[in-house]
């Protein structure tokens, strides 16, 4: 039985040991004042940083949590190895050499903990797939390389290897290393069969995935060849060392780097990573088989050390539907950074390392240069679903673009993308404004219905039921809406003459009462004569969950009481109606002659001006007649 570590030994690991150096190994440290250090602590989830270290002192401390300790027990947490492993991997780090009580040697290889044989069988296999890439089997390895631009120093920069084709060269190998083939079904290198392990990955180009410390904890091979039946990229499923919601490719090597300049890209692919680097880009990583997550931003803020100083966070996609749809599951996760959040998509759909080989380094940090905020990528991608050369859609796209805006938490940059809003849309700043307003008092869990939400009217429908919000009461267009229909549904003969056409071309913003609206225009006047006919007919042609809401407005008394009254109060609210669609009208013209190069095209513009005179002159009548 191996023995224990001396104790003078432990004794002199921990003083000659820089704590700061360990430290920088998982957590960005800024100087602090004389002889102190601080930076976001590793133990729990900060915005500003508590956590300190004081090398002369050899221990750290958190003023938010609570941990403490020294380099010894930092690198017990951190690596969840235990007090034995954490001080032969320390004595390595600065080559001194351990003795042990009673003349032992220390632990033997079946007795080294599981991560630390882990790592190194891991370190090993690295090492193998490396030296494999250079030999003559590994030809079309490296052709794949070639053909995307990679030399023989790039290959070599990122460790780049190959594992042969065969069912066992990497298990015989390890095996000659003194591995059992127990410990190696734990690293997640091999698969199981009737005979026994066989090698996971065979006849593919090989990337070495890294910790943030450099230590090697799986892997993430590409198919070669036509005859493998396998997926284009198989990785090192999940492992005691591999969690791939935590994993970032490239972290090892662009760590520094994202601290120094206080940048982080985010790329989708190994060679994308190796493209952004080798171009200039040396902030890239990217995500190992999954969404960038909760616990990548863990990871990415303590490295920009997010505390509110500054700094950006790059996700570049693929233009194609996949790639933006990538892109706002990032915008999701936004609010967890203080630091600016980007996308860089290319046009053309090219992905970094295409980027690269089509037009050169040079394009690749042209992309990043040419980044556009999440927020606005979020918002503008809302809107191209929609088409604003229309009034329904301008507003349908404003219903669902105010939610976007809303969730925008600083207060400074919030009013600026409403404004932005209300210019790309060609609409009022102020009715942008209500929107966006309502839309955050709803909080997350809005639905983008617009500013007359707060809770649902009825429980869940079934699937495949329009969901409508219960129309808000305090909004003032909202309330006007519902005016409209409670006239219009109570006394429906003030709709004669003009008054028909002026409510069916009406629109309304509120899509409770624009559902209801619809209704009433399918049905028609025909059966108006017959209320009780025409309000049931209205109330069958709602979808289900309005019905009750049809009855309410046709119940809901009038503040009228004679006659006379009835019909001025009727004609007032009608008038009001048609006044508003007369203005949202101009303001949808004004918007068409602002986008609009007036030398270019001369007569719509004269055109456009004479419509909206017209407007103009129907607005100062409808007033005059109320």
């Amino acid at each position: 039985m191996a023995g224990l570590i001396k104790r003078e030994d432990i004794d002199e690991v921990r003083q000659r040991t820089d704590i700061k150096e360990v430290v920088d190994g998982y957590v960005t440290l800024k100087g602090a004042g004389l002889g102190s250090f601080k930076g976001l602590c590793p133990f729990h989830d900060e915005r500003s940083p508590s956590f300190t270290v004081r090398p002369q002192v050899g221990r750290y401390h958190c003023f938010g949590c609570g941990e403490d300790g020294d380099a010894i027990s930092f690198i017990q947490k951190m690596d969840h190895s235990s007090f034995h492993e954490a001080v032969e991997k320390l004595a390595a780090r600065i080559g001194y050499e351990l003795r042990y009580e009673d003349g032992g040697t220390g632990p033997s290889r079946e007795e080294v903990g599981k991560r630390q044989r882990l790592l190194d069988a891991h370190k090993i296999a690295d090492e193998f797939f490396r030296a494999q890439l250079l030999t003559p089997g590994a030809a079309e390895a490296r052709n794949f390389l070639d053909g995307r631009g990679f030399d023989r120093a790039a290959a070599e920069h990122f460790s780049v290897g190959y594992a042969p084709q065969g069912w066992d060269a990497l298990l015989k190998h390890l095996r000659g290393r003194g591995f059992t083939d127990a410990e190696l079904k734990l690293t997640g290198m091999f698969s199981e069969g009737n005979r026994g392990i066989y090698d996971r990955f065979r006849g593919r180009l090989i990337w070495p995935i890294r910790d943030i410390a450099g230590d090697t904890i799986g892997f993430g091979a590409r198919k070669l060849y036509e005859d493998d039946q396998g997926p284009k990229y198989l990785n090192t499923p999940e492992t005691t060392l591999y969690k791939k919601s935590q994993v970032l490719y490239g972290i090892d090597l662009a760590k520094r780097n994202i601290a120094k300049d206080r940048q982080l890209v985010v790329v989708e692919g190994y060679t994308d990573v190796m493209a952004c680097h080798l171009a200039g880009v040396t902030t890239a990583v990217a995500t190992c088989g999954t969404a960038f997550g909760t616990e990548h931003i863990k990871v990415a803020r303590r490295l920009l050390s997010d505390d509110g100083s500054g700094g950006e966070v790059i996700f570049t996609f693929d233009g194609d539907a996949a790639g933006q749809k990538a892109a706002l599951r990032a915008f999701e996760e936004d609010q967890r950074f203080t630091a600016q959040t980007y996308v860089a998509v290319e046009p053309s759909g090219a992905d970094p390392c295409d980027l690269r080989q089509l037009k050169g380094d040079a394009a690749v940090r042209e992309l990043i240069g040419t980044r556009k905020p999440l927020f606005e990528f979020a918002i503008r991608a809302t809107l191209r679903r929609h088409n604003l050369d229309t009034v329904e859609g301008r507003v349908a796209a404003l219903r669902e673009a105010s939610p976007v805006v809303a969730q925008i938490r600083d207060s400074a940059t919030r009013p600026e993308y409403t404004r932005n809003l209300a210019g790309w849309l060609g609409m009022p700043i102020e009715e942008v404004s209500r929107y966006v307003g309502a839309a955050a008092k709803r909080g997350p869990a809005g639905n983008g219905a617009g500013p007359a939400g707060q809770a649902p009217a009825a429980a869940a429908p079934p699937s495949g039921m329009p969901v409508f919000q219960r129309p808000n009461p305090g909004d003032p267009v909202a309330g006007m809406e519902r005016q409209a229909l409670e006239v219009v549904l109570q006394d429906p003969a003030v709709l004669g003459g003009m008054a028909w056409d002026r409510f069916a071309a009406s629109l309304f913003s509120t899509p409770a009462y624009a559902a209801i609206h619809a209704a009433i225009r399918a049905t028609g006047l025909a059966h108006a004569a017959d209320a009780v006919s025409w309000v049931e007919q209205i109330r069958q042609e709602v979808p289900e969950p309005l019905r009750n809401l049809v009855s309410e407005l046709a119940v809901t008394p009038l503040p009228a009481s004679t006659p006379e009254a009835m019909q001025r109060y009727c004609r007032d609210i009608l008038a009001r109606l048609f006044e508003l669609q007369i203005t949202r009208i101009k303001a949808d013209k004004m918007g068409q002659l602002q986008r609009l190069d007036a030398a270019a095209y001369p007569e719509e513009f004269q055109r456009l001006n004479r419509e909206l005179m017209q407007l103009e002159m129907e607005r100062r009548a409808l007033r005059s007649e109320g």
